[in-house]
């Protein structure tokens, strides 16, 4: 069936929207959060995905398969292992035995290789690289539309994307001289709407109903992180009900170089071109190879599950029923497990515990003298608080700020810019030589935010209750309880915010853990509480923190509330709790000669690794801390606190199997789509890149837009720093309750049965049940 251009200008073509919703979004590096590279695939089977993306973009959703066969040769891959994964398998293309499995293991993957477009087809006839000429034209453009301030010569004919990309293109004279003529009248003679131009493209080059699907995605795939970007900002509107039309039109301004090129090559492209549209019109269809992966992939991943049950094997750790001198809440960041284990490890007194590190706040944070509102909240979530920080003299301090901001920009203007060098550059080279040799001054912590007067007293409470419930806290309080945010500390890093705290939406979690401490230390929100059946000690107090995760060093803003006793002893603690870290850290990071080595990373400005980030993610845990304290889990595991007994009604099952699981298994597939697929998925060698638009990078002075994990972020230079297991959610809760939940959220249950992750539920007697592929435990 032919492409019907009605259809496509009304908005009614569902394959379209199917190609669409299958790019992943990206965010800018303003706020850098993980991102599932295969979120629009997570409704089919690990197998079938597996075969689509081969077909759109040539991927592998695997590691290959030697990776598979030395681990199972080091026994690291158990033949139990194997058995399991087998007997698991569907039954189509399934080897017959372990021999035949073993036979298969020994023939090498073919390399997935992506239908060619019509760029790479002419590309063959002619010689010229035309996808590489693409890449530079719509990535120039489109580092010029997009840019988030970078630019001080903004684009021109700034308006609809597709609508400015034609106003640029009709003067871009670059395709005629390397071998298009008629380029430019092509593109006048275009429909000045982006759904109408992707209809008379799909009409010219032939495409039938059957193949729009996969061929539009592949289409995408090669505007790369472009795509992504565009992407991100339908996938905003969608959360607030909203639609936007980005990424249809820069998909129309793709597919106009694909019509351009196919109307002056058309007779010599025609049989091939063909061949390509029957093969996209075919069914998507797990093959033996992609079955045979999906295999040796489950094997791997039960065996990270055994090496994991063996550590946390024996009894739970007795609770203390005493008082606790010390509570400490960290986020569930794996970075906090070695931080939380080196801290317990002083004192038998201290208790930790994890929780999103927003800690349950939505928030919408405006920073002093910013005109920038930042989501401190996971992607997923909508802010529903607004707060704003505040200082003394805050019109002259404000002026101030802004002036200074103005002087930067006037200092890099396209005139100004020389004369400002010859004029005033002496007077930076102080700066520069204390930023070069590591002497940075430690920046002045912002004063405390605040929540808006509006903001009734009722609501405050409910809100300090439903957070407290939320964390399993509700009794027992210690004299001093610490909420400890997480953040990062690097210089010359264009994805220092991809350190920073996901939960918070790719930045520091200071704010959220400040607010909440102010709110737990209300008078009336105390009063409020224990009418609500939760009792604060009198002499409990809130104190907020951020856990530099780069230097292990915890800041305590003890200055937001009156002195506390406790608060040197907490601060001596923490010292001592982050040296352990560090000399423990300091085995996996390259060059780190021992822990206190450690923070200079930090403002080195030649360091590609200041931290390993989340890489080695494995496993998730939303159990009562007594079943993980004392067990050295390698800094890979989510550590959620979590009682089901506490846990009425379940409510915050339902919320961390909808939120906290959900941000871990987007973290967890972004590393491994990072390591098995890094031109696709991965964000580049860091040595190459350059900062564009203000939103990403670029390897070298343009092209495609590489968002994901740089290399150095996922290698050491020898090995892989991050093992591609698929997350390992592991909750103690009743099986019937956790179904009753997945039964309510079929995109969360998806996840699972469709294995882009494993849950396991965790019983009174100590046993694991795993929910298989057709919803049954076992």
């Amino acid at each position: 069936m032919p492409f019907d251009l009605h259809d496509a200008a009304q908005g009614h073509d569902a394959a379209l929207d199917r190609a669409l919703s299958a790019i992943p979004p990206a965010w800018p590096l303003a706020a850098t959060v993980a991102v599932n590279p295969f979120l629009g695939q997570v409704g089919e089977d690990f197998a079938t995905a597996a075969a689509r993306l081969a077909r759109v973009g040539g991927i592998a959703t695997t590691m290959p398969r030697e990776w598979f066969a030395a681990r199972i040769a080091s026994g690291a891959i158990a033949e139990e292992d194997l058995a399991a994964a087998l007997e698991a398998a569907p039954a189509a293309h399934r080897p017959e035995s372990l021999a035949a499995l073993r036979a298969a293991l020994a023939r090498p993957r073919p390399a997935p290789r992506a239908l060619p477009t019509v760029a790479e087809l002419v590309a063959e006839i002619t010689g010229t690289d035309w996808p590489g000429i693409i890449a530079d034209r719509l990535g120039g453009f489109a580092a010029s539309w997009f840019d988030a301030g970078q630019a001080l010569w903004p684009v021109q004919h700034r308006g609809a994307l597709y609508a400015s990309w034609r106003a640029t293109a009709l003067r871009d004279l670059t395709p005629e001289i390397l071998g298009l003529p008629g380029f430019c009248a092509h593109v006048a003679a275009t429909p000045a709407g982006a759904a109408a131009a992707t209809g008379r493209a799909l009409a010219a080059l032939g495409v039938p109903m059957a193949a729009r699907e996969t061929l539009l995605h592949r289409l995408l795939m090669t505007l790369g992180g472009w795509a992504q970007l565009a992407r991100q900002r339908g996938f905003e509107a969608e959360l607030e009900g909203r639609t936007d039309p980005t990424l249809g039109e820069l998909l129309a301004a793709r597919l106009v170089w694909e019509e351009a090129l196919f109307a002056a090559h058309a007779e010599a492209l025609a049989p091939r071109w063909a061949e390509v549209l029957d093969a996209h019109a075919a069914p998507v269809a797990a093959g033996p190879e992609e079955a045979l992966d999906a295999i040796l992939q489950d094997a791997a991943d039960r065996a990270g599950q055994r090496a994991l049950a063996a550590k946390l094997a024996g009894a739970a750790a007795a609770p203390v029923e005493t008082r606790p001198v010390l509570q400490a809440a960290f986020c569930i960041d794996v970075r906090s497990e070695v931080m939380r284990r080196a801290l317990e490890s002083l004192d038998p007194g201290i208790r930790t515990q994890g929780f999103a590190g927003f800690f349950g706040l939505p928030v919408a944070h405006q920073a002093f003298a910013s005109d920038v509102v930042e989501n401190r909240l996971p992607v997923l979530l909508r802010p529903s608080l607004r707060s704003c920080t505040a200082v003394e003299g805050e019109v002259p301090a404000r002026i101030g700020a802004r002036a200074k901001r103005a002087w930067g920009r006037f200092s890099q203007a396209a005139v100004s810019s020389f004369a400002f060098v010859e004029a005033a550059g002496l007077l930076h080279a102080g700066g520069l030589l204390r930023d070069a040799l590591g002497l940075k001054r430690a920046a002045k912590a912002e004063p405390p935010p605040r929540l808006p007067e509006a903001l009734t007293p009722e609501a405050r409470i409910a809100t300090a209750e439903a957070v407290l419930r939320a964390m399993s806290m509700t009794e027992g309080f210690a004299p001093l309880v610490l909420l400890l945010g997480h953040g990062a500390t690097v210089a010359n890093n264009p994805h220092a915010s991809a350190l920073h705290c996901g939960a918070c939406g790719g930045h520091r979690g200071d704010v959220s853990a400040r607010l909440l401490a102010l709110l737990l230390n209300d008078k009336a929100v105390r009063a409020g509480l224990d009418a609500r059946g939760i009792a604060v000690p009198e002499d409990t107090l809130f104190l907020a923190g951020l856990h530099d995760t780069t230097g292990d060093r915890v800041t305590l803003y003890a200055a937001d509330h009156p002195p506390h006793p406790a608060t040197a002893q907490a601060e001596a603690w923490l010292a001592r709790a982050g040296a352990l870290a560090r000399a423990e850290r300091a085995l996996r990071l390259p060059r780190a000669a021992g822990g206190e080595a450690i923070p200079a990373r930090a403002t080195d400005w030649a360091e590609t690794r200041p931290e390993w980030g989340l890489a080695g993610c494995q496993a998730f845990i939303a159990a009562p801390r007594a079943l993980t304290a004392g067990r050295d889990l390698g800094g890979r595991v989510f550590l959620h606190d979590y009682d089901w007994r506490r846990d009425a009604g379940f409510g915050v099952l339902e919320l961390i199997l909808t939120a906290p699981v959900v941000v871990a298994s987007w973290i967890s597939l972004q590393y491994h789509g990072s390591v098995v697929a890094p031109e696709a998925f991965g964000g580049g060698n860091k040595l190459l890149h350059n900062v564009t638009g203000g939103v990403g990078v670029v390897e070298g002075n343009g092209g495609t837009l590489r968002v994901g994990l740089p290399w150095q972020s996922v290698h050491d230079g020898e090995s892989l720093a991050h093992e591609p297991l698929r997350l390992s959610v592991h909750i103690a809760a009743p099986r019937e309750e956790i179904g009753v939940i997945l039964d309510r959220h079929p995109g969360v249950r998806a996840l699972f049965t469709n294995g882009w992750l494993h849950l396991l539920a965790l019983d009174e007697a100590g046993r694991s049940w795993r929910l298989g592929a057709d919803g049954s435990w076992s």
